[in-house]
């Protein structure tokens, strides 16, 4: 067995720990600990609300969540040797739930508290609870599908630079003048009352606070990339910005849908990763690195059939043709296949959660046939317990009346 580099306690809020999580970036949070290169080292992760959200019925938490909070990751850890412009080599040896949480949720966030990709389609707060057995998950709100995880961890980086946190707050500040009040916002300024600066702490950790990036959006050192296929066996090259790398992580989703489209669009839940850990000495300037490289798993689900739904740069409310918009026909992608899965009686919000849940595979399919970039979302048919192919008979309407994603109370 690794070493456990990290250790939670799920009975008690992540503020109250003695070695404290961190939920912001910045160059100064000292390592909690060193390791050299080709250690390997277990950490445990907090889901990323830090236990916000419950295992039960109703969607008020993830109406009433705080965001300022998040997300909650363990770390930072240094390895012997690092130093700015070299690339960190990170394995992700393994991943799974902990033993006392074998369960996940999955949330559509109200429009007034982070919304989504399809916000102005569902507005309003939902949840659904994912119950793990073995490889397989299923959800009582969510009935007909059942399929095997591909957990990973949706937040994984290196601590920033000095130069790079500056760059980036003022780029970030100048986009949130151009519509301060919009709503959802469009990003997360620095926020200093709720901010956790790991070991940090007095004076240091309030000035930091005031500056330190929220965690919400991916940047050039990793961060929130959400991407699925980071599972157990994955390999990422991360550049390196401060001495020691300060590699921190946390986000663990069970299984995700490429774009993770509800916001809380994956399975989300509390878990641990095996890490191991090297140098390529140099490897920003030898392999003109910018953001991190990573090489897929080899240990995924695998899926022989799909349904594929195309969308084009069409807004589907007013008609408005746009150009090589691929957000737009990413949107339209998945509203048609939302639609297509109403037809068998799931709700809007069902299949909205299908699509952000299940391994779905996203594509930008074309982006230079004038004006339309055209975009697809695949939806492996196997998840599913009835056929949903397309027949002359129709659709078999196989899901039970009356079971829905919990709502607010």
């Amino acid at each position: 067995m690794p070493k456990t580099a990290f250790s939670i306690n799920l009975k008690k809020p992540p503020e109250s720990a003695e070695i404290k999580t961190m939920n912001r970036w910045h160059p100064d949070i000292p390592m909690i600990d060193m390791y050299k290169p080709g250690d390997w080292f277990r950490v445990e992760c907090f889901d990323w609300t830090g236990g916000q959200i419950k295992n039960d019925d109703s969607a008020n938490d993830i109406r009433d969540v705080d965001l300022t909070k998040v997300h909650y990751l363990s770390g930072p850890f240094g390895v012997e040797g690092a130093e700015p412009g070299d690339l960190l080599v990170v394995d992700l040896l393994d991943i799974g739930y902990l033993p006392d949480s074998p369960w996940g949720f999955t949330g559509i966030f109200a429009k007034e508290n982070g919304g989504g990709f399809l916000v102005d389609h569902y507005p309003a707060a939902r949840k659904a609870i994912w119950d793990f057995n073995g490889i397989y998950t299923k959800s009582r709100h969510i009935p007909g599908v059942r399929w095997p995880g591909i957990i990973h961890p949706g937040l994984i980086g290196c601590l920033p630079s000095r130069e790079l946190l500056e760059k980036a707050n003022k780029r970030e500040a100048e986009l949130l003048a151009t519509n301060p009040n919009r709503v959802p916002p469009l990003l997360a300024p620095p926020y200093a009352p709720t901010a956790l600066m790991g070991q940090m702490a007095g004076r240091q950790a309030q000035e930091a606070a005031a500056e330190a990036w929220r965690t919400v959006p991916p940047r050039e050192h990793g961060g929130n990339c959400d991407i699925k296929n980071l599972s157990r066996g994955s390999r990422v090259y991360f550049p390196v910005y401060v001495k020691g790398g300060g590699l921190s992580m946390g986000d663990i989703h069970w299984s995700q849908g490429d774009g993770e489209i509800t916001f809380c669009g994956a399975i989300e839940m509390a878990g641990w990763i095996d890490i191991g850990v090297d140098l390529i000495k140099d490897g920003i300037k030898k392999y003109g690195v910018t953001n991190p490289i990573f090489q897929p798993s080899r240990v995924e689900p695998q899926f022989s059939e799909y349904l594929v739904f195309e969308g084009i740069s069409v807004d589907e409310i007013t008609g408005k043709q746009y150009y090589l918009d691929a957000h737009i026909a990413y949107r339209r992608a998945c509203l048609n296949a939302i639609e297509y899965l109403k037809k068998f009686d799931y709700t809007g919000e069902q299949a909205y959660m299908i699509l952000g849940t299940a391994p779905v595979e996203g594509r930008i399919s074309g982006i230079v046939d004038i004006p339309n970039a055209c975009c697809t979302v695949a939806i492996p048919t196997e998840i599913f317990e009835f056929d949903i192919r397309p027949s002359a008979s129709g659709p078999t309407v196989c899901v039970p009346k009356g079971i829905d994603v919990a709502a607010t109370k």
